[in-house]
Parts: C-alpha cells; sequence; structure tokens
C-alpha cells in the first residue's frame, strides 16, 4: 500500500479498522503505526490515546515512539510525498540541488531521508513510496508532474 496522497482528517474508524488488523501481531506498535500512516497519511495526535488504549499501552510510549522514529509524520501531507536521499553518495552527485528544487517546485511533501539504498544510481528518490535513481531536475520535474496527472 502507497502512502495516502493527501492528509485524510483524524478518522477514529480507520485506526480501529488497522488496530483490529495488526493487535494480533508481535509488537504490534510499529506495525500498527505503520498502518495508521498508510490509512491517513500521519499519524494525527488523537491516534495515540485510541492506539494506547487498545494495546494496553500509555499515551506517553505512544507518542514516544512516533517522535522518536522520523519515518512517521506528525502532520498532514499535501501533495504527493517525496523523499530525498541525503547520505554521502546522494549528496556528492547533486542531491542537495534536488532537494532545493523540489522544495522550490512546491506542490508535494518533501522529506530529506538518509538512504534510500540506492547508492550505485546516485542521486536517488522516492515518489509515493517508488524509488527513482539517477534522478536530475528535469527528471524530478517529469515525476513530480507525472504524480500530480494520477491525483
Amino acid at each position: 500500500m502507497h502512502p495516502a496522497t493527501t492528509a485524510a482528517p483524524y478518522d477514529a474508524e480507520a485506526v480501529a479498522r488497522v488496530i483490529a488488523e495488526r493487535r494480533h501481531l508481535d509488537g504490534p506498535l510499529m506495525p500498527v503505526l505503520h498502518g495508521v500512516q498508510e490509512a491517513l497519511g500521519w499519524v494525527p495526535p488523537e491516534a495515540a490515546g485510541q492506539i494506547a488504549q487498545a494495546l494496553n499501552l500509555s499515551r506517553a510510549e505512544v507518542h514516544g515512539v512516533v517522535t522518536y522514529y522520523h519515518h512517521f509524520r506528525q502532520h498532514p501531507v499535501h501533495g504527493p510525498v517525496l523523499q530525498v536521499c541525503r547520505a554521502e553518495s546522494c549528496r556528492t552527485v547533486g542531491a542537495e540541488a534536488l532537494l532545493q528544487h523540489a522544495r522550490a517546485a512546491g506542490g508535494c511533501t518533501v522529506e530529506p531521508v538518509y538512504c534510500l539504498g540506492l547508492c550505485a544510481l546516485s542521486p536517488a528518490v522516492m515518489l509515493q513510496g517508488r524509488p527513482h535513481a539517477k534522478v536530475t531536475t528535469q527528471r524530478l520535474d517529469e515525476l513530480l508532474a507525472e504524480a500530480a496527472e494520477l491525483k
């Protein structure tokens, strides 16, 4: 499942469905949080209490995990989600320029990340959960235009 393209408001029923699907797993908190983000595009603060109660955890435990891991979004996303790799190999061949270009272009949520695992094909980005390698600013514009058309 790919992340939502735009954030949904807090949806207690969607969170309940994710909890029901994943609460049986060993160490269910992380799978539940990933599921909530997949369903809503982010992890709303209101979800912490609902998740905590269902998994017999404190709100502080849930909040601590959400805030510790950079993967979890604490704010709604706007437009497609673009992750730009900032690891050394990507930075060496232009990732910082891609990052600035993406931010200036707008129309998407830009998330700098550390290493997408495509070091031999740098610079790399991930758009809506799909990796792209050897990305130029021109190719990035094309990818963003394609993503905008899919909305």
